[in-house]
């Protein structure tokens, strides 16, 4: 098997590793650690040729001291110790090859574990490899190569299905791979994206695509004045550039990859059906299949590099797929995607506490300095000079680069619009509002705009900018940003009003010991409003509520403000609880499911995002937030405290003769079919992993009871302890920060378990919706520009 290193006039180090992967803290010259047998890392890059169908060989140099003069990977080497996976990928094509390429031309595939000894024992490799795949329209012509000579002897193409045959015959002349073990992966990996039946390809995609329910969601416009009607127009085209900003944090390739796929949307059928299931993921990883990719890298954009070689007459260049990995990256495009938590730790505990609070902060994005001589190589240009940006530096590769700068050209489109349609409305809040947002764009202070958010009192309801931190799965710091327009339903909103008013009431009578209870919650404000247009991050499940803002000042000073979609929980009752229900649901309970129930959940959920622990003080003294303790399970812990506690408050409330004795079965009831329709999400989506949590819990105490037909019911003797049971429990975990304790009651509890697989399997027999697609009439003829 190949080894990754070669000859070189000082002797590199490498990280040493343990024997699952981690790193020790220690380094070693690389002879010493293929002496000792030491666990490290490398690359191995191949480059695949779509026309021809082959991979690029490259043959060993004579001088090398593992497999000389044998043909191998297109390129490999050594991560050298403190450096990455990614760059080193790139520098060694660059070095052994003479082939610069650009980070979204990388694809990780695998890695794969070598673990062989050669020269009679002296070379002992034990190697973790990060395994690219480089995919190109066309051969790279040879005369196009700068050869490194102490490395790669020639270079030629192999269809792969004669290399692989080659290397199950175990040919002397090529460094020997195990096929049918776990490098086989490269070749079935190939073999199935050029393979694949048109036909089977589209009718997956449709079965896909019909688990959303098509839902027109019309809004009545007659009561906003003519001003504001001229700034919802305005509005609509803000939350489209919220759009634009989204679908770049989510993968760095995914804008050349909507714009790719939208162009021949119309041309087959397969090409609409791609379009369709991409714009409601907004990516290549379906949200309903654990973040599993629908597309590959086949599917991808076609870049050109006119410039990355010597030049070679009548080449016009190399023309590359953007790629992106089959496993969604849990860095999104907030981190470099070869960054690890150890790396970020570290870096972050050398900066002064202020930087440190600026990285670990919801708007700005994490970068690697060494990317910077790429891309300027990439470019013919000089390493820019960022003297003048605000961004975080120190010792080390990362810096920081705040949102108004990352996002400078898109934001202030969105903050032009914000003030024009601020000029237009004829609300005071409203125009104080957008005014304040546009110019948090550019400054990148949210706190005076999500005040006047929060304070906002308009016909025209609008929420615009960075909140939600789903996306972020490494820590759960960053925003994403998003854009909700609705038209508020005064009515509506007036009834509420106590929810909103009885917080600090709910907060004393916690089911949570009182040194951890707050003294200050303020009362939330709730806006019923219904939908007009959304963007940004709503991609898959469309959410029937929200609760900000999520900046933890706001909160602990002023709590936070409720926005309830109306007319999108009517959607989803009528065409996906309902029906839920009625396969799923005991026929005496099937009729305690009601829209009243569910939506007055859907309130108490949000609410309960407001009470509870936020601002937390850890053991040693220090003080912190349930967010940066409990930072990748933060999301799906807060979502089963709000639906638990919010279960827990509906009952107070009832107890204490604010809400009717007769909602409390219908409640219940209600829960338990919204439970199945949430976990269909899937366990990577935090309410989904949620759901399952409070699923599991309440049937292991026996609140919900699964009959010999397959039917479920409430115990209404057991749900109530066992409510208040699972909110003290998660409730004190968010209070102390113990990630330990949270890691630990999700993975026993946040699966499908056999109970919740049988109900799945019957809502899929019967073909419930999982959620709805929304269409809106009113955005349908607004462009960006």
């Amino acid at each position: 098997m190949a080894e990754a290193g070669g000859a070189h006039s000082s002797e590199e180090y490498l990280d040493v590793l343990t024997k699952t992967g981690e790193k020790t803290g220690v380094s070693k010259p690389r002879g010493a650690v293929h002496r000792d047998g030491d666990y490290h890392r490398a690359v191995h890059v191949w480059v695949y040729a779509e026309s021809t169908q082959e991979l690029l060989l490259q043959k060993r140099a004579d001088c090398k001291d593992s497999w000389p003069g044998q043909w191998d990977i297109s390129s490999a080497g050594h991560i050298s110790a403190g450096h990455t996976s990614l760059i080193s990928a790139q520098r060694e094509f660059q070095e052994e090859l003479g082939i610069l390429l650009p980070k979204d031309a990388f694809e990780i595939i695998f890695i794969f574990l070598q673990e062989c000894t050669i020269n009679n024992g002296t070379y002992i490799n034990n190697e973790y490899n990060d395994v690219y795949l480089v995919t190109i329209l066309d051969p790279i012509p040879l005369e196009a190569f700068t050869l490194q000579e102490s490395e790669v002897s020639a270079v030629k193409y192999l269809h792969y299905d004669q290399y692989r045959n080659l290397l199950l015959k175990e040919d002397p002349e090529y460094v020997p791979y195990d096929v049918n073990g776990q490098y086989g992966q490269l070749f079935n990996i190939i073999e199935q994206r050029y393979k694949e039946n048109i036909m089977s390809r589209s009718l997956a995609l449709q079965k896909k695509i019909q688990r959303y329910a098509s839902v027109t969601l019309d809004s009545e416009l007659a009561g906003l004045s003519d001003g504001d009607k001229e700034a919802l127009f305005l509005l609509i085209r803000a939350a489209k550039v919220m759009d634009e900003i989204f679908y770049q944090q989510v993968w760095y390739s995914n804008p050349a990859l909507r714009d790719w796929l939208k162009e021949p949307a119309n041309t087959s059928e397969l090409n609409q059906l791609k379009w369709v299931y991409y714009s409601i993921n907004k990516g290549p990883w379906s949200v309903l299949d654990e973040s599993e990719a629908f597309l590959t890298t086949a599917d991808s954009a076609v870049k050109l590099l006119s410039q990355c070689s010597k030049p070679v007459t009548g080449w016009k260049g190399l023309e590359y797929k953007a790629a992106f990995p089959k496993a969604k990256p849990l860095s999104a495009n907030f981190y470099p995607p070869d960054m690890d938590k150890m790396e970020f730790d570290m870096w972050k505990h050398g900066l002064p506490k202020d930087q440190q609070e600026e990285v670990t902060g919801f708007f700005s994005v994490i970068k690697r300095q060494s990317d910077l001589s790429l891309e300027a190589s990439l470019s013919n240009a000089a390493v820019e000079n960022r003297g003048n940006e605000n961004v975080t530096r120190s010792v080390g590769d990362l810096y920081s680069v705040p949102y108004c700068q990352e996002y400078q050209s898109s934001l202030r489109k969105a903050a032009d619009l914000l003030h024009e349609a601020g000029n237009l409305t004829s609300s005071a809040s409203l125009k104080r509002l957008l005014h304040s947002k546009g110019k948090a764009f550019l400054s990148n202070d949210y706190y005076e705009s999500d005040i006047a958010w929060m304070e906002l009192d308009s016909k025209l309801d609008v929420t615009i900018g960075p909140y939600e931190t789903y996306e972020d799965a490494l820590f759960g710091y960053k925003a994403t940003f998003e854009a909700f327009i609705g038209i508020r339903d005064d009515k509506a909103t007036s009834e509420l009003k106590l929810f909103g008013d009885n917080l600090q009431v709910l907060e004393q009578n916690l089911p949570l010991d009182n040194i951890y209870k707050s003294h200050d919650v303020s009362a939330a404000p709730i806006r019923v409003i219904n939908l007009v247009f959304n963007a940004g991050d709503v991609k898959g499940p469309q959410t029937v509520a929200f609760n900000l803002p999520n900046d933890e000042r706001i909160v602990k000073d002023r709590g936070t403000s409720m926005i309830m979609l109306k007319n999108v929980s009517e959607a989803k009752f009528k065409h996906i609880l309902q029906p839920i229900a009625d396969a799923c649901v005991s026929k005496e309970q099937r009729e305690l499911v009601d829209f009243e129930s569910f939506f007055t959940h859907t309130i108490c959920h949000e609410c309960c995002h407001g009470i509870g622990p936020h601002t937390i003080t850890l053991p040693n003294g220090q003080t912190s937030t349930v967010r940066k303790e409990l930072q990748e399970l933060h999301s799906s812990l807060e979502e089963a405290k709000a639906d638990i506690v919010g279960l827990w408050a509906l009952r107070f409330l009832v107890t204490q003769g604010l809400l009717p004795n007769n909602l409390l079965k219908s409640m219940y009831a209600s829960f338990l079919a919204g439970c199945f329709r949430s976990v269909r999400f899937g366990l990577k989506e935090a309410h989904g992993k949620g759901q399952a949590l409070q699923f599991n819990w309440l049937f292991e105490k026996g609140a919900f009871i699964q009959h010999s037909d397959g039917i479920f019911s409430v115990d209404f003797l057991k749900v109530e302890g066992a409510v208040k049971s699972l909110s003290r429990e998660i409730l004190t975990i968010q209070a102390r920060g113990d990630k330990v304790a949270a890691r630990s009651l999700l993975e026993k509890y946040g699966t499908i378990s056999p109970p919740l697989k049988a109900a799945l399997q019957k809502l899929e027999n019967v073909q419930v919706p999982v959620d709805i697609a929304p269409i809106f009439p009113v955005a349908r003829d607004v462009t960006l520009e």
